[in-house]
């Protein structure tokens, strides 16, 4: 006999105004956690129903319409301590900060299950020893934060809950010092600024971020120029004022200058400045970190500098920048 399948059921309510679309694309756009094709295989597997009746994927939803969801909750995976080498800057009882290097993916996820921050750290307690958070669950503990693969920099990880707790709440209120380094697309027009746009999960494209959201969220970025390379790039230092997923990255695009590298939200083009200069990854770091320690209530700043490849990228860019055949890009700002 086979056991039965966990499921959890929830129940919504179209609500009033909300314009006629398909279901699967409506539920795509609610709850991000689910692909638009696991929502199709589940419609038609009938563990979506619309007012009791089984549908189909395309079946247009409308206001009043109470949709029953039966969602299999999925296995805890089995997370496996891995060597992998960790440039740690401090450690104590309460929390460890590192400096994450670029290409080290933070936490499993499909297409990768291993390898991962969270592995590393696995092996680090269980040959070091001492504890580490459960607040994130087994798939993520001891995160209170995450950076993008391709983005390297200081990251703090909580060793008790009660310094998780700590630490979430810094960065639920804004009052951890987050200073990041870029090098952009163009040089922006003023020396320093401030840009403030409400992003969220892109309607159409799930996987990225941008105004164009069902729901926005409130998002402040601060930049300042560090150094012009001629019209092709500069360096920019930034402070995010709020903390959205891939925030600093759909900012600095929305003016014109995405980061270099960033062909998620600047295209091909930022990817090969020049037949001898192509950008291996997103140039953006985490420099600066800064927050009360959650066992002393001391304030605590930890910084480290740009990584290798960023600083190839700069000294070349300062080539191209003094060739007399550079191309000026063209910017939205």
């Amino acid at each position: 006999m086979t056991s039965a399948i966990p499921l959890t059921t929830t129940e919504l309510v179209v609500t009033a105004g909300e314009a006629p679309k398909r279901l699967d694309r409506f539920l795509a756009n609610r709850d991000p956690a689910l692909s638009r094709s696991a929502l199709q295989r589940l419609i038609e597997d009938g563990r979506i129903r619309i007012n009791g009746r089984v549908v189909k994927p395309s079946h247009k939803i409308k206001p009043g319409d109470t949709i029953a969801l039966e969602i299999p909750r999925p296995e805890p995976l089995a997370l496996h301590p891995e060597p992998i080498p960790l440039a740690i800057l401090h450690e104590d009882d309460d929390l460890l900060v590192l400096n994450k290097p670029a290409g080290l993916v933070v936490h499993p996820a499909p297409g990768h299950w291993s390898g991962t921050l969270v592995n590393a750290l696995l092996h680090h307690f269980e040959t070091q020893g001492g504890s580490i958070s459960t607040i994130g669950g087994k798939e993520r503990p001891g995160l209170v934060h995450r950076l993008d693969k391709e983005t390297s920099g200081v990251m703090v990880i909580a060793k008790t809950d009660q310094a998780h707790r700590s630490l979430a709440g810094q960065f639920k209120h804004h009052t951890i010092v987050r200073v990041y380094e870029a090098l952009v697309w163009g040089v922006p027009k003023k020396s320093h600024g401030l840009i403030e746009l409400a992003i969220g999960r892109d309607e159409k494209e799930r996987k990225k971020f941008s105004s164009r959201t069902t729901r926005p969220k409130p998002s402040a970025t601060e930049y300042r120029v560090v150094d012009r390379f001629g019209h092709i790039a500069a360096h920019l230092s930034l402070v995010p004022r709020t903390g959205r997923t891939h925030q600093i990255r759909v900012h600095l695009a929305s003016i014109g200058h995405p980061v270099l590298g960033d062909q998620t939200y600047g295209g091909r083009k930022v990817r090969m400045l020049s037949d001898d200069l192509a950008i291996p990854r997103v140039m953006l770091h985490a420099r600066t970190l800064g927050f009360s320690h959650p066992g002393t209530g001391v304030y605590q700043e930890f910084s480290v500098l740009w990584p290798p490849d960023m600083e190839a990228v700069q000294q070349a860019l300062w080539q191209v920048a003094r060739s007399p055949q550079h191309v000026r890009p063209t910017t939205e700002t």
